[in-house]
């Protein structure tokens, strides 16, 4: 990362595709990502070639380089699969597109939480939420809701072990420090490097 980041919002590299999404402070999208009909919070930051769609993502998410969010699915209920029921005007001049379809693709929001890592070409599925401070395994297909503070891997995701321990990672919820100004953050960053968990939740509680 070249150019320093904004407090007025994204850095977004040449070649992203951007349509219909909202970024906090310090963010920044790296070349050749698309981002559609999602909001990333401040200091989350995606790496090359992801593909992020009808997301929430919160603040201080790493998401590694080809990781896919809220892949959209195919209608598998129908009589076929195939885009001609609903981008329909690309295939006859007289149809219409199926907006109902594309407003309920639209409503199944995939969210990630706070402090959250998203390893390299790992996916998270629509209507998916990976809690706060959680790790996805690189290569992971994500199918189901991890919890906070857990550390998932594999396809589909299964839980490897927890990052911090339910008591500690509670007490770093209800601490929120991703809710800390600027400043704030600034103060503590040489705690945010030397202490563990512990000795950070001891000294900041």
């Amino acid at each position: 990362m070249h150019n320093p980041l904004k407090a007025d919002g994204p850095v977004i590299a040449d070649g992203c595709i951007v349509v219909d999404s909202d970024f906090g402070a310090y963010t920044w999208i790296n070349s050749g990502t698309r981002v559609q009909h999602s909001v990333f919070g401040d200091y989350s930051y995606c790496d090359r070639n992801c593909d992020v769609a009808n997301a929430q993502i919160g603040k201080f998410a790493n998401i590694a380089s080809g990781v896919r969010i809220g892949a959209t699915d195919h209608p598998l209920e129908r009589a076929s699969l195939h885009h001609f029921m609903y981008r329909s005007s690309d295939y006859w001049p007289d149809a219409e597109p199926d907006a109902a379809f594309f407003e309920h693709r639209r409503s199944r929001l995939a969210v990630v939480g706070h402090d959250t890592w998203i390893g390299h070409n790992a996916q998270i599925k629509p209507e998916v939420t990976v809690g706060h401070g959680a790790v996805v395994a690189a290569g992971a297909v994500v199918t189901k809701d991890v919890a906070p503070y857990t550390i998932v891997a594999g396809m589909p995701a299964k839980v490897l072990r927890l990052r911090q321990p339910a008591p500690i990672a509670e007490r770093l919820m209800a601490l929120a420090w991703w809710d800390w100004d600027h400043d704030s953050i600034r103060d503590a960053l040489e705690d945010f490097r030397n202490l563990d968990a512990d000795a950070f939740l001891e000294k900041y509680e």
